[in-house]
């Protein structure tokens, strides 16, 4: 029987259910071979979640894009860089809080629509920031730029889900990450071109232009992926939310054939991702998340101050600075997707579980958990020991460059290390909602990153860098105690999430 959600946000739908070789099927199919995750050739897939990485490009690099750029806006709009950095505190705080619906609406209606959305908010976000004159409209903008950039982020990693199984995930989710791991290393040097030749505003003239191209691909070429509308790839969508030159068309065929799939369908609700932060095991997921990306945004938000002050440089030599917190991330991110891959086919060896290429790896007695939090807290640790070096080689009169930039890269590349195995699990325990469950994530780090930076100034007052840096590196090492619960608790807490599901 389909699995029946207590979750009071799910609500009940007429269409018939297309969920085909996911989780949850109703009907018996004991004598039919398992279909498959997803219908769509190897080649089709990589390119979704290429183009979904593209995608979520948008929001690093609208976010990062900004930094060099501050002292100038400052200046221009007469008005403090105190000001200009509340803007980069209420960019995050909507980019929190942006996806909780985006990650509902893309799960209920579809991930189209939801791309849709989010670029003709993005696109009127920047042209109203190239026009405007004033503080009071830049800051209301970049609210209006951060809700129409941010969904993209968790609907890449819904992409991944609707196309990867669990064991294919590493190497999807390493791809999908390419977009977020691009915005902070060259989003600071776009910037600092376009400030440093052509002036503030054609930045924001130029992410209308990549906002209007991206939606032009998504209405002309890219189809519908979402389980909940399309299972796995073999049912049309609506007629509506279908792309103009499909790559793909399902056949009846395929779609009859999916019919042993169907349920009675339950599709989330706009604020099914509400939910997720109160059960015990997102919860300390996302907590930790939060606190290590809450971490990391209080280096690299602070970082054009700190390189205009101590090295008296513009815009442009403060975006290339920027750099190597970007390429840092560049050369992991593969890397990191076959080591998740490979521990994860280790694990299933060990338990003598047998892995089907295309085919759904169930995991109610395996340990997922397991086998992507221990590659994160390795470089959870490795993240710690580097941060602490930054923090206090930035205290001298005149530190290396050679010195802050290693380290940079450093923070750069094990950072984005700790965080894809984490993308991986949270929608490995969330299937029916893997953008909701992106989404939640999105919050609960947005969040504390704004909170993060609205106090990091008061801490570098009172602390100095040097401290600052070594109690960021201590809170994240003793806060780690979250991540080995859920490793040791989380099966536990996941078998009687689905028991009191089925009740």
């Amino acid at each position: 029987m389909a699995e029946k959600d207590s979750n009071p946000d799910i609500v009940e739908s007429n269409e018939p259910d297309v969920t085909v070789g996911n989780d949850l099927q109703d009907t018996d199919t004991s004598d039919r071979p398992e279909p498959p995750h997803s219908i769509f050739p190897k080649w089709q897939r990589v390119l979704y979640v290429y183009m979904a990485s593209l995608a979520a490009f948008s929001s690093p690099v609208a976010s990062s894009i900004y930094y060099p750029a501050m002292l100038t806006l400052a200046r221009d709009l007469n008005t403090s860089l105190t000001n200009i950095s509340l803007t980069i505190t209420t960019y995050l705080i909507f980019q929190g809080v942006a996806p909780t619906i985006v990650g509902g609406f893309s799960d209920r209606y579809g991930r189209r629509p939801a791309y849709f959305l989010s670029f003709t908010l993005f696109i009127a976000a920047n042209i109203g920031l190239a026009l405007q004159t004033n503080f009071v409209a830049l800051l209301i903008l970049r609210m209006v730029q951060s809700c129409g950039s941010s969904g993209t982020t968790a609907l890449s990693s819904a992409v991944v889900a609707d196309v990867a199984t669990r064991q294919q995930r590493g190497s999807y989710i390493g791809l999908a990450a390419l977009g977020s791991s691009m915005g902070p290393a060259l989003g600071p040097l776009i910037g600092g071109l376009l400030n440093q030749f052509l002036g503030w505003r054609s930045i924001f003239w130029f992410l209308t232009i990549y906002g209007g191209v991206m939606l032009l691909v998504y209405v002309l070429f890219m189809p519908e992926t979402c389980r909940n509308i399309v299972g796995n790839g073999s049912i049309p969508p609506q007629s509506w939310n279908r792309p103009l030159f499909a790559l793909h068309k399902a056949t009846p065929t395929e779609a009859e054939s999916s019919s042993s799939g169907r349920s009675s369908k339950k599709r989330p609700g706009l604020l099914s991702s509400i939910p997720i932060l109160f059960e015990k095991e997102s919860f300390l997921l996302l907590f930790y998340g939060g606190l290590m990306y809450a971490g990391f945004m209080i280096i690299i938000t602070g970082l054009p101050q700190q390189l205009a002050t101590t090295y008296n440089y513009n815009s442009l030599q403060v975006g290339l600075c920027y750099l190597p917190i970007g390429f840092g991330p560049l050369l992991i991110r593969p890397v990191i997707g076959r080591i998740m891959d490979a521990n994860f086919r280790r694990h299933a060896r060990k338990l003598g579980v047998e892995i089907h290429e295309n085919r759904q790896q169930d995991i109610s007695d395996f340990p997922v958990e397991r086998a992507r939090l221990e590659i994160s807290l390795a470089f959870v640790y490795l993240s710690s020991a580097s941060i602490i070096p930054y923090g206090w080689v930035m205290t001298l009169k005149h530190p290396p460059l050679a010195a802050v930039l290693v380290c940079l890269f450093l923070m750069g590349l094990c950072t984005s290390a700790a965080f894809q195995p984490l993308v991986a699990l949270v929608i490995d325990i969330n299937p029916r909602t893997p953008a909701a469950s992106s989404a939640a994530f999105n919050l609960v780090r947005c969040l504390l990153a704004g909170g993060g930076v609205a106090v990091v100034n008061l801490m570098l007052d009172s602390l100095g860098r040097g401290w600052t840096s070594t109690l960021v590196a201590f809170i994240w090492v003793g806060m780690s105690v979250c991540w080995w619960a859920v490793i040791i608790f989380g099966p536990r807490w996941r078998k009687e999430k689905k028991a009191k599901s089925d009740a």
